[in-house]
């Protein structure tokens, strides 16, 4: 897994909120049925959404999530 925060300040401001994302790479001898679990492991316990699934020619998926990034901003 990778994980990586948008830098930039104009693709900041062009999204109403900030995201984290998270990039996972599964191999092609990965059943529909664990990618699934996987995936809903980490939407469950991690709160990641699915953002983007994509299925290489060599039969690999790569999958990005996301999660907002909360602010805590300063009562004093």
């Amino acid at each position: 897994m990778t994980w990586s925060v948008p830098k930039s300040p104009a693709s900041r401001a062009a999204q109403a909120a900030e995201y984290e994302f998270c990039q996972i790479n599964l191999p092609r001898t990965t059943s529909r049925g664990a990618a699934r679990r996987l995936l809903t492991d980490q939407a469950e316990y991690g709160h990641w959404e699915l953002d983007r699934v994509r299925l290489d020619p060599d039969g690999s998926r790569r999958v990005v999530l996301r999660r907002k990034i909360l602010r805590v901003r300063p009562t004093l």
